[in-house]
């Protein structure tokens, strides 16, 4: 069984992510660690889910067992534990969320010393020694040698100093009303507090977890109530954040919702303005709307692709000397104050942007046209390899003929397939979506 998806360990908390499983993979990662351990201590937060009690508990005494000694900060943006890590100097970071997904899963994302996410070939090693029983035992120790575990609850201001120090210190925002929707996650005290801090007047949203509550009909993925009361009390912006603040969503001051890659190309562009971008470009995925990589040429800059996930996004970044980049989804990375999306960061430099050229954020957020574009998400029963889908290539090759773009891929955390066209000619385009997820549908669920 394969442990890692896109964005670390992630499933049902409970069945697939038992405390058995997550109490192992600590050990596994600890194993793995072990020989480049400087400090022998790893972080340990979570984001607000009932379940991240069990997993944090099992991943301590994992991690103990082995002889580490556990800092747990409770409840902080996936960030935040990359930030502190480092700021720490501890020898890896763990956070236990699941992201945007609802409360009944759960997740575990490993950080190593710098802040950085595991690569897929750390994570690949781990899963060889999280199988690996007699590796498992052998590490264990006794005696003096098991480790201890100890909680610090007040490394909250170390994120909101550098979170204040991403923005300008010469702006305030002072006289700027925003809408802020923490998504009942783990941003809930972070979020406000530090716009609060700025000056801002802030209304919030759903701040008020009660375990099961996370993700559920507010923050990123659900923005409707944002819109509404962005109205309802004249905001300048909407705020939107998932259950581990690392995606962001942004409403202008008609209540709109902007588009991630229209984020993208704004803030892209504006940071190339102040000369703070780096590397001349900006990274995005393969999901990203061709009209994104339109407006960089239109601007002398390049638009570079990796696949999905933020962590292959700051691979690419990394290789091209690159300070900027994020996903179409709202995970948005500027590496000079963040090692992973940060939905807060990110934020404020939409905020800098506003206050800077003086104008709102519905005429400065939407900097180009998006082609049409469709993304549909289908339950699936079987991850059948694509290429093993007879008539499938046939139906792709249709399609370039058309000149429609086209991505379909599984997805690395769900029992989804997620299908993407995007085209000139949005009534083929929509034709043509039809007939490809009639077709999906019966070769994987038939």
């Amino acid at each position: 069984m394969k442990l890692f998806g896109t964005d670390g360990v992630r499933g049902e908390a409970g069945s697939f992510l038992s405390a058995e499983m997550a109490m192992k993979i600590a050990m596994a990662a600890g194993i793995y660690l072990k020989p480049t351990a400087l400090t022998n201590k790893i972080l340990v937060g979570k984001d607000t889910r009932r379940s991240g009690y069990m997993i944090e508990n099992a991943i301590v005494s994992g991690l103990t067992a082995i002889g580490y000694d556990v800092i747990e900060i409770g409840p902080m943006p996936t960030p935040a534990i990359a930030f502190i890590t480092e700021n720490m100097r501890c020898d890896a970071g763990i956070m236990i969320s699941a992201s945007h997904n609802s409360f009944e899963d759960n997740g575990i994302k490993f950080f190593n010393a710098h802040g950085d996410k595991f690569t897929t070939e750390v994570e690949a090693k781990i899963e060889e020694i999280y199988y690996n029983e007699e590796l498992i035992q052998d590490a264990q120790v006794t005696a003096r040698s098991i480790g201890k575990a100890k909680r610090i609850d007040d490394v909250i201001g170390r994120y909101i100093v550098q979170l204040k120090n991403s923005f300008p210190v010469h702006m305030t925002l002072q006289g700027i009303r925003i809408v802020l929707d923490t998504s009942n996650g783990a941003a809930y005290k972070v979020g406000p507090t530090v716009l609060e801090e700025l000056g801002a007047d802030v209304i919030v949203l759903h701040n008020k977890p009660d375990g099961f509550n996370i993700n559920e009909g507010c923050g990123a993925l659900h923005p409707k109530d944002l819109s509404d009361c962005v109205r309802k009390y004249r905001a300048d912006l909407g705020i939107a954040l998932d259950g581990d603040a690392d995606r962001l969503v942004v409403v202008d001051e008609k209540g709109e919702v902007v588009d991630g890659d229209q984020l993208l190309g704004a803030l892209g562009v504006y940071l190339h303005e102040r000369k703070a971008l780096k590397g001349g470009g900006i990274v995005a995925t393969v999901m990203s709307n061709q009209g994104l990589e339109d407006y960089m040429n239109a601007n002398s800059l390049k638009l570079f692709r990796s696949n999905v996930g933020d962590k292959h996004v700051l691979e690419i970044m990394k290789k091209e000397g690159i300070n900027f980049g994020g996903e179409q989804s709202g995970h948005v990375i500027i590496n000079d104050y963040a090692k992973t999306g940060d939905g807060l960061v990110s934020a404020l430099q939409v905020l800098a942007l506003l206050i800077d050229k003086k104008k709102p954020a519905s005429e400065l957020l939407r900097p180009f046209s998006l082609y049409p574009q469709k993304l549909v998400n289908i339950r699936i029963k079987n991850k059948l390899p694509l290429a093993e889908i007879v008539g499938l290539k046939e139906k792709l090759e249709a399609l370039d003929k058309e000149s429609i773009r086209h991505l379909i891929r599984y997805s690395g955390t769900e029992n989804k397939l997620r299908i993407l066209l995007e085209a000139k000619d949005s009534k083929l385009m929509n034709k043509r979506m039809d007939e490809m997820v009639d077709f999906l549908q019966a070769a994987l669920n038939g």
